[in-house]
C-alpha cells in the first residue's frame, strides 16, 4: 500500500519560514519524480516545485528564490523549505510522486501565513 504523509504545516507570520516533509512508503522511492503542489480556496491546484529526475529542480516563478525542494532517498522523504513567506502562500500543500506509469498524492498539510 502506497502512502505519502505530509507534515510541517502551520501558522506563520509574513517573512517567516516553514519546512514541509513528505514521507513515502510502499514504493521504490528513488525511481519516482517528486513534487509539491498547493491549492488555495477557490483557486486551481498549482505546481510549486519539482524534482523530475535526480539532478534537475523546477520552481514556479512565484516561489523562486524563496522555496527550496530537496529529497533524501535514504529516508524516502521529500522536503520543501519555505522562506520569506507571504500571505499569498497560504494554501494546502500536497506532495506528489510519479513514475512513467503511476502517480500518487498525499493528503495535504495546511500552511497559513498571517499576522
Amino acid at each position: 500500500q502506497v502512502q505519502l504523509v505530509e507534515s510541517g504545516g502551520g501558522l506563520v507570520q509574513p517573512g517567516g519560514s516553514l519546512r514541509l516533509s513528505c514521507a513515502a512508503s510502499g514504493i521504490i522511492f528513488n525511481s519516482y519524480g517528486v513534487a509539491w503542489y498547493r491549492q488555495a480556496p477557490g483557486k486551481q491546484r498549482e505546481l510549486v516545485a519539482s524534482i523530475p529526475n535526480m539532478r534537475r529542480t523546477n520552481y514556479a516563478d512565484s516561489v523562486k528564490g524563496r522555496f527550496t525542494i530537496s529529497r533524501d532517498n535514504a529516508k524516502n522523504t521529500v522536503y520543501l523549505q519555505m522562506d520569506s513567506l507571504k500571505p499569498e502562500d497560504t494554501a494546502v500543500y500536497l506532495c506528489s510522486v510519479w513514475s512513467s506509469s503511476l502517480g500518487y498524492w498525499g493528503q495535504g498539510t495546511q500552511v497559513t501565513v498571517s499576522s
